[in-house]
């Protein structure tokens, strides 16, 4: 059944999506920060900053007035970079209709209180409301797994997967945004899913980090079996599901961001490998690189629960402490041997 949606955030993911929602026949209403890029969306049903050349759902409607966009909705879709989430919803709390689903379409964990993207959503809506967030947390969900924005944009096939932990509320998100190109399964293991999405994104500087330094595809497919080791071994101390973790939103999404060249993670992993600054890279993309503040994130996380993540804890190492990648690899080959599974 069609619902009014109101996505939050103008960056490809986020339009990607409001597009697809709004060809789904749902009244869609995407909010940018930047006027210049409502204006586009409107005129010309394009973003041309994030996703230049693409054609958009000439239903798609943008405004960069956020309580214009959720007036009304019962579907609210938090697309902003996860560093920005808890203002973002914060400001945007009192015009969030009571019944309306949240669902969270970023991938991140919040630096220092360690929180997942729907528990900082949960925490923002309980607040302005006075009460508990375990109140409101049956409609949050996340929407994740392995998905480049441009190819949703372009109607490419896609599977990802829904999660929620009222199993309702989780085949409603299903329902909204799955089409003939955009295949959704259903999910209630919420930490499970948004982990593998957060974790991924280190991995896929570690492995463009291989990569720009020539390593080879074994040294890649090393690490990507390696890293999914330790994913599982963080979900499963944060009370996931080991299975979830096998799945689109834990392997699918590893194996695509670390493969892919589209991902600007990836990207950004390739330039350190070659050699470039970090600050130097990070000063000459437009786009946000997740993966460098979810480095710092997942490795205070994986600490504080005593969970070993060595390609987490390295990757840390030269981006945060200046280590050389060579050096980098030396101390992740020399590690003591032990059993591959305990």
């Amino acid at each position: 059944m069609p619902v009014k949606a109101a996505v939050l955030g103008a960056g490809s993911w986020g339009t990607a999506l409001a597009s697809l929602l709004a060809a789904n026949g749902h009244e869609t209403v995407l909010w940018s920060r930047g006027k210049e890029v409502a204006a586009a969306v409107n005129a010309r049903h394009e973003n041309p900053v994030y996703l230049p050349g693409l054609k958009l759902n000439e239903d798609l409607k943008a405004t960069s007035d956020a309580e214009q966009a959720l007036a009304g909705a019962r579907l609210v879709v938090a697309v902003v970079p996860s560093h920005a989430m808890r203002e973002t919803m914060t400001a945007v709390a009192p015009w969030i209709e009571d019944d309306a689903v949240v669902v969270s379409a970023s991938k991140g964990i919040e630096d220092e209180s360690c929180a997942t993207m729907t528990a900082v959503i949960g925490e923002c809506l309980a607040a302005q409301r006075q009460g508990d967030s375990s109140a409101v947390m049956p409609r949050v969900g996340v929407l994740s797994g392995p998905s480049f924005a441009t190819e949703v944009a372009a109607g490419m096939p896609t599977v990802v997967v829904a999660a929620a932990a009222d199993q309702e509320t989780a085949e409603g998100i299903q329902h909204n945004f799955a089409s003939l190109n955009l295949r959704v399964y259903s999910s209630t293991d919420v930490t499970g899913v948004e982990v593998g999405g957060v974790v991924k994104n280190v991995i896929a500087i570690a492995t463009g980090v291989g990569d720009g330094l020539g390593l080879g595809h074994n040294a890649r497919a090393a690490t990507i079996t390696r890293a999914l080791a330790e994913t599982q071994r963080l979900a499963a101390a944060l009370g996931a599901r080991p299975e979830t973790l096998s799945g689109l939103s834990g392997l699918g999404d590893l194996v695509l961001t670390c493969t892919g060249d589209l991902s600007r993670n990836r990207q950004f992993g390739l330039r350190i490998g070659r050699g470039e600054d970090v600050e130097q890279i990070l000063g000459s993309m437009r786009m946000v690189v997740e993966g460098v503040r979810n480095t710092r994130s997942v490795k205070m996380l994986a600490d504080r629960h005593g969970v070993e993540m060595p390609i987490v804890e390295t990757c840390y190492e030269v981006l945060y402490n200046g280590m050389a990648p060579p050096q980098a690899l030396s101390e992740l080959l020399g590690r003591s041997l032990k059993p591959e599974f305990h």
